[in-house]
């Protein structure tokens, strides 16, 4: 039972550790990336939207 209680206060203390050294981005930095990540997004929905509908209509014309 011990040892159990050591190896989480061990875990819990290595993660505090690591995240020490985590280098967090400022303000600007977490907006562009935020801006990154929403504009890829919108990319991907729009590129799938074209082709799920341009193989719809392909499949009308067969049917």
């Amino acid at each position: 039972m011990k040892r159990s209680f050591k190896s989480v206060f061990s875990f819990f203390s290595e993660s505090w550790a690591e995240l020490k050294k985590v280098r967090w981005p400022n303000r600007k930095e977490l907006t562009n990336y935020t801006l990154i990540v929403l504009g890829t997004i919108a990319f991907v929905t729009i590129y799938f939207w074209v082709l799920d509908i341009g193989i719809s209509a392909v499949i009308e014309r067969i049917i």
